[in-house]
């Protein structure tokens, strides 16, 4: 993913269109709602891509003939996960239903990509093809340069999570830290003392963000941070995860997991253990997924609301591309406790 495609012939009008979106300091889309005469466009974009027009000669009849019937009307959903994770995992699917209901009645479709490493090029190809009006992007790993790229390239891209690559992105996140130092401060409360952590991949900041919370969380208790093992949100990663803890630390009488699907996994193991839940192991997981109020025995866990993140995502992405001004570069969604019968 490190470019894209060269102009080629006959796409000296689209790189006009860029000049203008960068001097007047909006986006293509803006540039093109303008020219068209289009509504959902600021007064202030308005007057900015008008004077950037006027200022560097550009020719809104010409701009208007380029951009005729060049409207998408489509965003993208690009998960950077394999297909059969994507469709088994439940925090994926409430994600796209909060996309959906935040797209209601407004005519613009929504299509859903999956990233899979050696195919990074033509998904930047597609996307900044014209196929798509802007990009959404959830579950990225690393230093993915996608959301940093697609931006360079003049289309706009929301990601879902604090992106660990290039600043300047916009991004939705749920407070992850906070979340980590209640289930933290949770299981301190119930007279736990010896509390481990599954935590989440480090590669993504919400695994980062959630082994931080806890950790603080025991360190404000005085309590040794020393018992993590690591998962990657899926329920054999907590399986696996959950057999190193009680080969480590027999006596461990408290876990928190970074995501309820590993605490799944985690809960089979310490079935299969005999270790019961809550009387010998309490556990505490993270998302509220619906699997976690009908896990055996029901699961406390870390609430976000998946659907308002999704939700969110979508009107942050949409809000750009109707030109509003003033937009926050990022929105950090609330979480909340929710006490069951494994603590």
């Amino acid at each position: 993913m490190s470019g894209v495609v060269g102009p080629s012939k006959g796409r000296r009008s689209g790189a006009r269109l860029a000049e203008v979106a960068r001097a007047a300091g909006v986006s293509k889309s803006t540039v093109s709602r303008v020219i068209n005469g289009e509504p959902y466009v600021s007064p202030k974009a308005r007057d900015a891509v008008r004077q950037a027009i006027a200022r560097l000669g550009y020719s809104p009849n010409q701009a208007a003939r380029t951009l005729a019937g060049n409207r998408a009307n489509c965003i993208a959903l690009v998960v950077s996960e394999p297909g059969s994770r994507v469709l088994a995992d439940p925090f994926f699917a409430g994600v796209l239903r909060g996309a959906y209901a935040e797209l209601a009645g407004k005519r613009v479709q929504l299509v859903l990509m999956m990233s899979k490493e050696g195919d990074e090029q033509d998904l930047v190809n597609y996307l900044c093809g014209g196929h798509v009006d802007g990009v959404l992007v959830v579950s990225l790993h690393g230093q993915d340069p996608l959301p940093r790229t697609l931006i360079d390239a003049g289309l706009p891209a929301v990601v879902g999570g604090r992106p660990l690559g290039a600043g300047g992105v916009p991004y939705v996140d749920s407070d992850n830290f906070n979340g980590a130092v209640a289930a933290a401060r949770h299981l301190v409360s119930g007279g736990r003392e010896r509390i481990a952590t599954i935590a989440g991949s480090q590669d993504m900041a919400a695994g980062i963000d959630r082994l931080s919370g806890w950790k603080r969380g025991l360190g404000q208790a005085r309590l040794p941070a020393d018992l993590v093992a690591h998962g990657d949100f899926t329920p054999e990663g907590g399986a696996a995860a959950m057999t190193e803890l009680l080969d480590r630390a027999p006596d461990l009488d408290a876990v928190f997991v970074a995501s309820d699907v590993m605490a799944l996994g985690a809960l089979r193991t310490l079935r299969e253990r005999g270790r019961r839940v809550p009387q010998d192991v309490a556990v505490v997981g993270f998302d509220d997924l619906l699997t976690a109020s009908a896990a055996e025995p029901p699961l406390t866990t870390v609430r976000q609301d998946v659907e308002q993140l999704g939700r969110t995502l979508t009107w942050r992405l949409m809000a750009e591309l109707a030109g509003e001004d003033d937009l926050p570069p990022f929105v950090l969604l609330p979480t909340a406790l929710v006490v069951r019968s494994s603590s």
